[in-house]
Order: structure tokens, then C-alpha cells, then sequence
């Protein structure tokens, strides 16, 4: 079977080297002339756990393929996903102009049968935009050529985008063709032979579906950093009462763990285009809305627990940070924790010295040489007024506080992601405050 990706960005280029590894023939395609060189090269754009061995394996068996021109392929392929970007509008909204020129060039080009199906995050309705976008196109050409549009929407979690594809908990499908839903099956047989599911639904359905379960997993972050913050004001621990609810079969223990704001490519960007959707159709989103105001002022919160320690005013203190994505086992650094903090902390005139095993480039090329960057965790906190951990990397979960309580010069941590235990903390000799 042969297909095309267009868009080799995070989901695109999982998607693509996925389907080539169940024997798929695939042609990933991108307008950037520089990242289709670089990955010609096995030079990926991004960072995630076991995929950089999959492209070049798949590469070399010439299952796996990186162009810029989507027109050549188009005869080739039966079908095309599109996994372009969707950046979030000045208004909220999902900017779709990348999605629909794919839709205007597969229009200005096919001459036999196509499936076309939407991969990225797109609001309810898009679907529709896309097969329009195509018709208008071949109505221009004079020409009818039969093709179907169906929506396909990922759920890959950064770190764990590989496994997450390869073994997936379900398949959502969009479509109203008896010979899309064939094909799709066709090409996912491979990942549901240990009965993984397939959902097919009607395209409205399957764009909604993605926004609805990011939102949900948003909704209890966010629930659970307003408990957290409640705790920590009326003397409560967060962990026991996480324990006590997540044992509740009705709830269950997923998504329940405070921290200091999530971040990421999806869950922001989402949150705000299923506000703006609602706004749209006259409906206002108000639990979505009181997400996301928490989860604005989570990112805060360390900020705020320094400002208790040190007073309001405090200045000119040496900050240690560890960790800059915002979750462990990727570089992306997209509405990041860190970057709220970095700020506030450059306000007071702070020196900031940060670690990361892998985003300290991404930081470097976000924040310059506005901060210093560390070569390794116990290099970060030399000197160091506090330490504040923001990403719960492996390699932080166990480090050796004597090294660390001798290096700084007050033994003052701050932990983000609740991954140390206050009591042992404070049987070190720190002063251990966590969410």
C-alpha cells in the first residue's frame, strides 16, 4: 500500500515512520526544503524515544521517503493524510490555512481516486472545508475525479509517541464512505490484530472527539491543582488525597497528579480553539474556562512559594532550575512551565541557571543568553538560593542531596512535580516545599 504525509512535523513523522514499519511504502512530504535535506540525512526536527532508529532503519529499506513536492506522489498514493500544523489564531481559533492548501493542491492535481484524511487537530466542520477546497479545484480544472475525505485523529503522548502508535488503545475514524472505512481498515490491520479497537464514527464526531478527550485530561489536571493549592493553605496533603479519590473506581487514578501547570503542543492550543468553536456557535465553554484560568496561574506557583520564602520584593537571588520541556522525554518546550518562570525571575533581576538532559538547545534558542545553562544537574545548583524542579526526568528522581546541599548556598527546594518525599527532604536538611 502506498501513502503520503504531508507534514513532517511531531505527528506526521511519527505517523509516517509507524506506518512504515508495518511494511507500508510511505512518502513523507514538507515544504521546508531544509528539514526534508536534514531527514535525507536521518537528521530529525524532533526529539522522541526510539523514533530516529525506525526512520533510518526504514530509510534504508526504501519503505520510508522525504520530498517537498506533494504533486509527484499523487499519482502513486491511495492515500493522503494531512498532518500539517494547526497554530492556535490571535482569537484562539485553529489557524487552518495550512489545511487547506493542501486540500487546493491535492484538488489542482489528482486524476484518479484519493482518500484524503485529516490527521491534525482540526475544529468540527474542517472536514467539510477540506472536500470543498477540493471541489472548487477541480471544478476549475473542468475535471471530476472521485475522491472521499475522512478525519483520523491522533492521540500520541510526547515521549511515548512510537509505543502509543504501534499499540494503540483505540482508532478513531471519521467517515460516511463505505470504501474510505475499507481502506482505513486496510491500513490499520496491522496495529489492531491484538484487538486494539477501531471507532469508526461520522466526521463531525471524530473532530470532536479529539478535543473532547484532551479536554477532559486538561480538566483534571487543572481540578487537581486547584485542590493541591487549597491544600496547601488549610494544612491537607495533596498525595493522600489523591490516593483517596484515585481508589474510587468511578474516578480512577490517571491525570490526577498536581504539578505546576501543564504545557505541550496539544492541550493549550486545543483548550483554547473548543472555546472559541463554542463562542462560535454561541455557547460559552465555562468549565473549559476555569481550566484554563487555573492552569495560567499553576505556572505561577513556584514564583509565589519563593515569594514566601524570600519576601514579595526579593531580588538578585540564584535560581537553580531542573528541567525546561514541559514533561519528561521530549525537547518541546511549547507553553512550558519554565518559560513563565524564566520570566518572572528575570524581572527580579535573578540569575538563572537551568538543566535539562535534552531541551537545553531549544531553551537556548527561546531565551538566548539571557540565562546560564548548566552542563549537568549538579552544575546548576553551585551557588544556588533555591532549586526548583520542573520536569520529573528520571535522572532527578534520585540525586545525591549531599552533593547538592553542599553546593548551594541555601538548601532550599522547591519541587514541582511532587516527586520527593518531604519528610526524607527534610531529614536531609532542606527546606522542601512541592505543590
Amino acid at each position: 500500500m502506498n501513502i503520503a504525509i504531508v507534514g513532517t512535523g511531531y505527528v506526521g513523522l511519527v505517523t509516517g515512520t509507524c506506518f512504515s514499519e508495518m511494511g507500508v511504502h510511505v512518502i513523507c512530504v514538507d515544504i521546508d526544503e531544509d528539514k526534508i535535506e536534514k531527514l535525507n540525512r536521518g537528521i530529525l526536527p524532533i526529539y522522541e524515544p526510539g523514533l530516529d532508529d525506525l526512520v533510518r532503519k526504514n530509510v534504508s529499506a526504501g519503505r520510508l521517503k522525504f520530498t517537498t513536492d506533494l504533486t509527484s506522489c499523487l499519482d502513486e498514493v491511495e492515500v493522503v493524510f494531512s498532518a500539517v500544523g494547526t497554530p492556535p489564531d490571535e482569537d484562539g481559533s485553529a489557524d487552518l490555512r495550512y489545511v487547506i492548501d493542501v486540500a487546493r493542491t491535492i484538488g489542482k492535481n489528482i486524476n484518479k481516486y484519493l482518500l484524503v484524511v485529516t490527521k491534525s487537530t482540526v475544529p468540527v466542520g474542517t472536514a467539510q472545508k477540506v472536500k470543498c477546497a477540493i471541489e472548487e479545484e477541480l471544478d476549475k480544472r473542468g475535471v471530476s475525479v472521485p475522491f472521499d475525505v475522512a478525519s483520523n485523529p491522533e492521540f500520541l503522548k510526547e515521549g511515548t509517541a512510537v509505543k502509543d502508535f504501534m499499540g494503540p488503545d483505540r482508532v478513531v475514524v471519521g467517515t460516511d464512505s463505505p470504501n474510505a472505512r475499507a481502506l482505513m481498515e486496510r491500513l490499520y490491520k496491522p496495529f489492531t490484530l491484538n484487538h486494539y479497537r477501531m471507532i469508526f464514527t461520522d466526521i463531525p464526531s471524530a473532530e470532536m472527539i479529539k478535543y473532547a478527550a484532551n479536554a477532559m485530561l486538561a480538566t483534571r489536571i487543572s481540578f487537581m491543582n486547584d485542590i493541591a493549592n487549597l491544600c496547601h493553605l488549610v494544612g491537607a496533603d495533596v498525595n493522600m488525597v489523591r490516593n483517596g479519590i484515585g481508589s474510587d473506581s468511578r474516578i480512577g487514578s490517571k491525570f490526577l497528579y498536581p504539578g505546576c501547570g501543564y504545557g505541550g503542543s496539544c492541550f493549550p492550543k486545543d483548550i483554547k480553539a473548543l472555546i472559541k468553536t463554542a463562542a462560535q456557535n454561541s455557547y460559552q465553554m465555562r468549565v473549559l474556562k476555569a481550566v484554563e484560568e487555573v492552569n495560567v496561574y499553576q505556572k505561577t506557583v513556584l514564583f509565589t512559594r519563593l515569594q514566601e520564602l524570600f519576601g514579595k520584593n526579593f531580588t538578585y537571588k540564584n535560581i537553580a532550575v531542573w528541567g525546561l520541556a514541559f514533561k519528561p522525554e521530549t525537547d518541546d518546550m511549547r507553553e512550558a512551565p519554565a518559560l513563565v518562570l524564566i520570566e518572572l525571575l528575570l524581572e527580579r533581576n535573578c540569575k538563572i541557571k537551568v538543566y535539562d538532559p535534552v531541551a537545553i538547545p531549544e531553551c537556548k534558542r527561546r531565551t538566548g543568553d539571557k540565562i546560564l545553562y548548566a552542563k549537568d544537574m549538579y552544575d546548576a545548583v553551585v551557588n544556588a538560593d533555591a532549586l526548583l524542579l520542573l520536569t520529573e526526568w528520571k535522572e532527578f528522581r534520585m540525586p545525591d542531596w549531599q552533593i547538592v546541599k553542599n553546593s548551594m548556598k541555601q538548601p532550599i527546594v522547591i519541587d514541582g512535580r511532587n516527586i520527593y518525599d518531604k519528610a526524607e527532604m527534610q531529614a536531609e536538611g532542606f527546606v522542601y516545599q512541592n505543590i
